[in-house]
Parts: C-alpha cells; sequence; structure tokens
C-alpha cells in the first residue's frame, strides 16, 4: 500500500534541498521583478521540475562573462575606434539626417561599439526569391573570402543549390567559413560536415548541446544571419536558409520576409561581428586586412551596426529601440512576428501613443510558434487602449523584424521584439540615419499594413474566455522564453 505520509516527506525534503536555494539564487541575480516573479512561482507550482527547467534554460550568463570573447584584437582595436569616434563626433561630416538622431548613435557607439559608418549603398530585399537571388549573385562573385553565419541551414532544394555554390567557389580558391547555430540547425546531418570539409570549407556548430553540457548551453542561441563577401558586401534581415522563406508553408501559406544588402563600410561592421564570434567557435583569428579593410568614409547612407547578447555588458539592441520609440514625435512604425516586449519597452511604445505618436505594429495572424503567438496577442489589448493601432497580417506569415521612426531613422536585422531576442540570444540590427531609406521601408510598411486587418479595441474585448485564459498563461511565461 502506498504510504502518502512517507511520500510527503520526501517530497518536502527534495522541496527544501532544490527549490529554495534555487529560488534564493534566482533573488540574488536581481533581475527584473517580472522574470523573478515568474521562475519563482514556477518553482513553487512544480518545484522539482521547475528546478531543472530553471537549470536548462533559465540561468543568467550575461554577468557570469562566460561568452566573453573581448581578448581579440579586433574588438580591442574597435573598442578604441569607437570612443574616439564618440569623441570625435560634434565635428564630423555627417548630414543633419544623422545629426536628428545624435543620442541613438552615441548610445550605440557606447554600449556596444557600434561604428558610425558612411560609405554604404543599401538595397532592401523583400523576400526570399529575392534575398536568395542576391546572395547567389554576390556569391558567384565573391573572390577572396565568403562568410555565413546563419542560425538555420536546411539540407533542403535552396541549401544544397547554396552548399554547391560555396564548393564551386572554394575550388575556385575562395576562402569560406561558415557557422550555424546547433540548435536551430539541428536536422543537419554529420554527413553534411563531412562533405563541406572535404571540401576544405570550414563549418562550425555555434555552441554543441551535448548532455552533461546542455545545461549551460541550450538557451542562448545565435540567431544571427550574416554574410559578408571579400569585407565588402554584407547580406542582414529574418531570412535563413531554409525553402520555406521561398516556398512558405502549408499551414501558414506565403513567407512574407525582409532581408537587406549592405554593399560597403557597414560590412566590415558586420565582418567584426564574424570574427568575433568565429573566434569564438574555433579559436582562430581573421585580422589580416584583406578581411578588414580600412573604412572608406566614402559618401553613403550612414549606417550603424549593432550585435547584442550574452557576449555584451548591456542590452544594445533593446536599449536602440527603447530610445529610439521614446524620442519619436511623428510615429513609429514597428514590424516584428513575436511580440513579447520587457517591460521598459512595452512602457515605451504606451508612453509614445499616448503622447500623440502614431505608433503602429503589424503582427501575424498565423504563426509557426503556437505558444508565441499567443503570448504576443496577450500585449494586444493594453496597447490598444494606450492608443495603439494593431494590425494581423493575413496574407500568409509576415516573419520580417523592421521599425520605421519619424521621418530619418529605420532599423533592419535579426531581433524579434521579445525577451528572447533582447536578453538572451545573440542578433544583429542594422540602424539606418537617412531619409530616402526610412521613405522606402514605409513603404513596404503600408503595403503589409494593406495586407493585414485592422484590430479594433471593442471587438478584440469580445473573444471567448477560453482565448483570453490561454493568452493569460502565456503572458504569464513569456519572461522565461
Amino acid at each position: 500500500m502506498f504510504d502518502w505520509n512517507q511520500f510527503s516527506v520526501w517530497f518536502y525534503l527534495l522541496f527544501l534541498l532544490t527549490a529554495i536555494p534555487v529560488g534564493f539564487m534566482i533573488v540574488l541575480e536581481k533581475r527584473s521583478p517580472y522574470k523573478t516573479a515568474a521562475w519563482i512561482m514556477l518553482l513553487i507550482l512544480i518545484p522539482i521540475l521547475g528546478v531543472l527547467f530553471y537549470l536548462i534554460f533559465g540561468q543568467e550568463y550575461r554577468k557570469r562573462k562566460m561568452f566573453s570573447i573581448r581578448g581579440l584584437k579586433t574588438l580591442k582595436s574597435l573598442r578604441i575606434n569607437s570612443s574616439k569616434q564618440l569623441r570625435d563626433f560634434e565635428n564630423s561630416p555627417y548630414n543633419q539626417e544623422t545629426k536628428a538622431h545624435e543620442n541613438i548613435i552615441r548610445l550605440l557607439l557606447s554600449n556596444s561599439n557600434a561604428l558610425l559608418t558612411s560609405g554604404n549603398q543599401l538595397e532592401i530585399l523583400k523576400d526570399g526569391k529575392a534575398t536568395f537571388e542576391a546572395i547567389f549573385e554576390a556569391i558567384e562573385k565573391a573572390k577572396h573570402h565568403v562568410h555565413l553565419e546563419y542560425y538555420i541551414f536546411a539540407e533542403d532544394n535552396i541549401g544544397n543549390q547554396l552548399t554547391d555554390l560555396l564548393i564551386k567557389k572554394r575550388k575556385q580558391g575562395v576562402e569560406v567559413r561558415i557557422i550555424v547555430d546547433d540548435v536551430g540547425s539541428w536536422s543537419l546531418k554529420k554527413s553534411f560536415f563531412r562533405r563541406l570539409r572535404a571540401n576544405n570549407i570550414e563549418i562550425y556548430p555555434f555552441m554543441e548541446v551535448r548532455f552533461p553540457r546542455l545545461t549551460s548551453r541550450v538557451n542562448y542561441r545565435n540567431h544571427r544571419k550574416i554574410i559578408v563577401i571579400d569585407g565588402k558586401t554584407g547580406f542582414i534581415g529574418g531570412i535563413n536558409i531554409a525553402d520555406r522563406y521561398i516556398r512558405g508553408l502549408k499551414k501558414l501559406g506565403p513567407w512574407r520576409d525582409t532581408h537587406l544588402k549592405i554593399v560597403g563600410d557597414a560590412a566590415t561592421s558586420l565582418q567584426i561581428i564574424f570574427t568575433a564570434d568565429w573566434y569564438f567557435v574555433s579559436g582562430k583569428k581573421l585580422e589580416d586586412k584583406s578581411y578588414l579593410p580600412v573604412f572608406s568614409e566614402a559618401p553613403g547612407t550612414p549606417v550603424q551596426i549593432c550585435a547584442g547578447g550574452p557576449d555584451y555588458d548591456w542590452e544594445g539592441i533593446a536599449q536602440a529601440f527603447f530610445a529610439s520609440i521614446v524620442n519619436a514625435r511623428k510615429k513609429v512604425f514597428l514590424v516584428t512576428p513575436y511580440l513579447m516586449p520587457p517591460p521598459a519597452l512595452l512602457l515605451a511604445l504606451k508612453t509614445a501613443a499616448l503622447s500623440n505618436v502614431d505608433v503602429r505594429i503589424i503582427i501575424p495572424e498565423k504563426s509557426d510558434a503556437r505558444v508565441s503567438q499567443w503570448g504576443s496577442y496577450s500585449y494586444v489589448e493594453e496597447l490598444l487602449e494606450a492608443g495603439v493601432k494593431f494590425y494581423f497580417y493575413k496574407k500568409g506569415f509576415i516573419h520580417s523584424k523592421y521599425m520605421v521612426v519619424d521621418d530619418c531613422l529605420a532599423t533592419i536585422g535579426t531581433s524579434n521584439f521579445d525577451f528572447r531576442s533582447f536578453e538572451t540570444n545573440f542578433e544583429t540590427n542594422a540602424f539606418v540615419y537617412s531619409r530616402d531609406f526610412s521613405s522606402q521601408l514605409e513603404k513596404h510598411f503600408l503595403e503589409d499594413q494593406s495586407n493585414s486587418q485592422n484590430i479594433i479595441l471593442s471587438q478584440w474585448r469580445k473573444r471567448g474566455w477560453f482565448f483570453k485564459l490561454r493568452e493569460s498563461l502565456a503572458h504569464i511565461i513569456s519572461p522565461m522564453y
């Protein structure tokens, strides 16, 4: 016969030995009250499983410097250059469009060493077809090296086409280096790595997740999508290497995404991020001028490339979003597939809308991540109440990650507007200071808006209790994503 009294004794003993010490650890980490409360609640409700969940997904490594890669000579040089640029900004030759956002530029220089580059020509790529055509064309022209860093690299039609092209270029003498996230590209077979290495292509997984190392690595993923060709041409945005970005998904329909092609000095900034990550995964340094050409400072569109992740002291991308929104005077047009903002960014959006700034947000009506969709929906009502205009994209699934602020500030990158991207993942965004570029990106936003349903507060409040319940549950756990 089962002895419930003995079971209770052992259960509470385990609780005392596990959940309570872990609870103290969480409190001592001094996270936001929202994240702390969410983890403590989980420990109380399911103490044993909650401890395991925290050990795998919840530990905070930013302050512990687990990912320190600042020994690189290139990063030391970058810090020196960024400090000098910060001092010299007042006397810089940049135009009034750039000067108007001096506070954002200074912030990114301070929190992430993001140098302001001027010699850039930019092209917005509005879908997978246009993006892969531009990528393949640029790689075909490569003379010295091709560097790729991706969250997802699939062995499907487009992935195999790209692999064949990279092998072809390697045989022509072009150096090829690839970083793939170990979790995002988990489906890659060992034969894929063997084939590339047999053709003298260097490829490394980012933070392999293998037991027992799983507990310290699984939650920190490289979500960057970077290509750098010959140090002069770069690509950044939301599109990974997979067929879905061209063909869409059966349950969701067409895949709407946004990518950015950069020719100029900002490609060198992307290269600096790649070289740091390359050093992290391989222990090899890429410091030759053929990889890192000197900035030309030629005429062109001003761009700052900001990297974010546990390897930085500050949440640089989140801070730049916050400063951009709270300083907006006319409009904030935001597109994100997942909307789970940290409290400060949620307050920034509401404050801007209440200040009579035209704040519009587009999120997908259908999502590839069910719980994330419910979490996104949980923020809709309070943002509508503040005057934010909401649009649910209906023409398939929108995976774009971009924002336009006022007349001459815009950002495109890999970061979603959620806790994970801002606080946990390794991300990269391009911040662009140009009236013409912002105008182009705004046209894409208005086209996306035309393919979306405007959400009305009075109608949204009428949804059923079941929908509200699951959204509330997703909202509670969203800080732990």
